[in-house]
């Protein structure tokens, strides 16, 4: 088997879609060795901020000179950057010979319990981890928690970033729904910190700690500049980010006692913290920026409109907008079209897009003077934007990976951008036991 085949091996996981439980996952980590057991975690659950988080305390961490595992989803180019070690990416002999192993452990389960593509990669990274040893692993949940793969774990702490819409149609229509699913992450008697500020998803929160005996901390939005005293300033842009860097001190302060770090550590592995396609700003040319955002629900989109009003307030703008079909797209169109004077809309290299057609059209209603134009791919979009200056290329993680790529910026992956996707359940995960 090569890396290529390996890849396709991932592909046909897709074929059992998406069960939400953690029976499988159990039964798969048992078959492996049970590589969890040998290792320390911080599991981060939440609508939106979670890579950001994982990639500050990661960076901390990996500072004062602990060995780090970080695993998240989704990967913007390649399937590699899901598992790091350091922030290396997993070599691909390592993806072949895991993929390998793992596939004589798949013929014990039977063909209508088979593991989904995403309960494999958990197993996959808890087996890699452990064999390199790692001091500590940053967790990132993938849909959910309460029956997400990665929750068969038992972590030093939890962190819930924040509670908004997004995947209503499998967490639940409401915020107390939606915050139950993420606080089933959290296990008793295991400190939580939460930036949670809705009042009825705080509540669920709240009652979850207390019924599990779970110190709770909440850094509430007065806390930040506390948090960021002196030169501990947020290491990424956005306002936004001042929330997420004080809920990664705070979690670091609540470990102290069980993984020491220095204030000067602290202070650099801030200060290096890399995460790619969040208001990240490129300069193509002399003459032209490029700012790459992944926001993708209607929560992230408020805060790219509020970066760009804070920090772009006069720039004459060119949006670039590709949006998947299942998210809110027509809020995601209405906040950000009335900002620019010229809009492209593209889809997004993914089976759930939305159509071009469709977002130009409710751009063209909420913001009539801009000029607005549907394009066949985003690489048209960019060959046409070429000569404007100030470019905004948002809406969907899987497109910031794709204009990544075009632009030179991410080594290029091999196709595997399809890995990212999913065949949806049936049922809602609330509505599964």
């Amino acid at each position: 088997m090569n890396y290529a085949e390996a890849i396709q091996f991932l592909y046909g996981l897709r074929l059992f879609g998406a069960k939400f439980g953690l029976e499988n996952t159990f039964k798969l980590a048992a078959l492996a060795g049970n590589p969890h057991v040998k290792l320390r975690f911080i599991h981060v659950a939440g609508t939106n901020g979670k890579g950001s988080i994982c990639a500050m305390l990661e960076s901390i961490y990996r500072t004062t000179g602990l060995r780090t595992g970080l695993f998240t989803s989704p990967h913007l180019v390649s399937f590699r950057e899901r598992i790091q070690v350091n922030r290396h990416l997993i070599p691909e002999n390592e993806v072949v010979r895991l993929v390998a192993e793992l596939q004589p452990l798949l013929k014990q389960f039977p063909a209508d319990h088979h593991p989904t593509f995403f309960e494999v990669v958990t197993v996959m990274a808890l087996k890699f981890f452990a064999e390199q040893k790692c001091d500590l692993v940053i967790w990132e949940t993938g849909l959910g928690g309460r029956l997400d793969a990665t929750n068969i774990v038992t972590p030093l702490a939890t962190v819930i970033t924040n509670i908004a819409f997004d995947h209503q149609q499998w967490l639940g229509g409401t915020l107390e729904k939606i915050a139950a699913e993420k606080a089933g992450i959290i296990k008793p008697k295991i400190p939580v910190v939460t930036a949670t500020n809705e009042p009825e998803a705080l509540a669920v929160i709240e009652k979850v700690a207390w019924d599990k005996n779970a110190p709770l901390k909440i850094v509430m939005a007065n806390d930040v500049q506390s948090w960021l005293a002196g030169t501990r300033a947020p290491p990424l842009p956005g306002e936004h980010q001042k929330s997420n860097a004080a809920l990664a001190l705070a979690t670091v302060d609540i470990l102290q006692k069980q993984i020491p770090v220095a204030e000067e550590k602290i202070r650099e592995g801030m200060a290096n913290v890399n995460w790619p396609g969040r208001l990240q700003l490129v300069t193509k040319q002399p003459d032209q920026k490029i700012l790459l955002d992944g926001a993708h629900n209607a929560a992230g989109v408020k805060v790219l409109r509020e970066a760009l009003e804070k920090n772009y307030p006069a720039t004459k703008l060119t949006l670039i907008l590709g949006v998947l079909q299942d998210k809110d797209w027509r809020q995601i169109c209405e906040t950000l079209a009335p900002l620019a004077a010229r809009i492209f809309t593209v889809p997004v290299s993914s089976e759930r897009t939305a159509n071009p057609q469709e977002l130009a059209a409710a751009c063209r209603t909420t913001n009539p003077a801009a000029e607005i134009f549907s394009c066949a791919s985003l690489e048209e979009a960019l060959k046409k934007t070429d000569t404007d200056g100030f470019v905004v290329v948002a809406g969907s993680l899987y497109l910031v990976g794709e204009a990544l790529e075009w632009l030179g910026l991410s080594p290029a992956g091999q196709g595997e951008r399809g890995l990212n996707e999913w065949t949806a359940i049936s049922q809602p995960v609330s509505a599964r036991q």
